[in-house]
């Protein structure tokens, strides 16, 4: 497979910024504004200013951002505020430029579910540009950053505080559906940037070693790693073949294994995201 350029690869990123960022404006404008959802970050902010002041939330966000830009630049490098600032300018633009796009959901619930899903999507894919939309996901990103959190639950707790600040100006019921809504973001996010698949992780033990890596190479054409290891109980070295299929593979190894190694000790764990020969690369064989 042809590797592509740096080039390619950074207008590729750039294109995703701007998908996500438009992504994140929409669900603004049309979920969560105007069921007044303060669902954290900047945009949260600008929900609370526009309920008091009626300030306009395209202006507030880039009022807000541009310090917010500077700190990013400084912490986090050059590459990443450049792609900051597209998100930057992008979310606020798509706000400003669909602010008349009429809500057909009355319902605070629907409004929360609804924009957390179209809000992570966004940011997911944001974050897959290795971009930020700044404000406060620029914070959320250093969060992750100097502690390691992942993306979702760096965002979670950087939003935590918009919402209790839209407890208080709005009420304790939209403040709830607010932190619903974060919360699904957070985890949409974290699906996108780990492109969750229905592949599986196979743990096999068995005495019968070299029969298990037959059907493995042989009836579902798959590679395994050997892992020495030593039984707890019977205090006996033995062999842990690990091994990453698919989901129909897994079906069908299950049933294999079922009927010719009923002794041998099977785990199947969900992989979110599979990297290397068979599966982000083709098979070489």
């Amino acid at each position: 497979m042809k590797t592509r350029s740096p080039k390619k690869k950074l207008l590729i990123e750039y294109v995703w910024i701007v998908i996500g960022s438009i992504l994140v404006g929409l669900a603004f404008n049309i979920f969560l504004l105007p069921a007044r959802l303060a669902a954290g970050g900047v945009s949260g902010v600008s929900t609370i200013l526009y309920e008091m002041y009626r300030f306009e939330p395209a202006f507030v966000q880039w009022l807000i951002n541009i310090p917010i830009f500077f700190i990013g630049l400084i912490l986090l490098g050059k590459d990443f505020s450049l792609k900051t600032l597209v998100g930057t300018f992008f979310v606020p633009l798509t706000i400003w430029l669909t602010a008349d796009i009429p809500s057909t959901i009355d319902n605070p619930l629907l409004s929360a579910i609804y924009g957390g899903i179209m809000l992570g999507v966004g940011l997911g894919i944001v974050y897959r540009g290795n971009g930020s939309t700044g404000g406060l996901a620029t914070v959320a990103q250093i969060v992750k950053k100097y502690t390691g959190l992942s993306s979702g639950y760096a965002q979670l707790l950087v939003d935590g505080l918009v919402v209790i600040a839209s407890a208080i100006v709005f009420n304790l019921e939209l403040a709830l559906f607010a932190m619903m809504a974060i919360f699904v973001t957070s985890k949409v996010i974290d699906f996108v940037q780990l492109q969750t698949s229905q592949s599986k992780l196979v743990l096999i033990i068995s005495d019968n070693e070299e029969r298990i890596q037959t059907i493995i190479k042989e009836e579902i054409d798959r590679g395994l790693t050997k892992v020495r290891s030593v039984g707890g109980f019977s205090n006996q070295e033995k062999t842990m073949i690990l091994c990453v299929v698919e989901q129909a593979e897994a079906i069908y190894l299950k049933k294999i294994l079922r009927e010719e190694e009923p002794q041998a000790f099977v785990v199947f764990l969900n992989a979110s995201e599979i990297l290397g020969r068979g599966f982000s690369l083709s098979k070489v064989y």
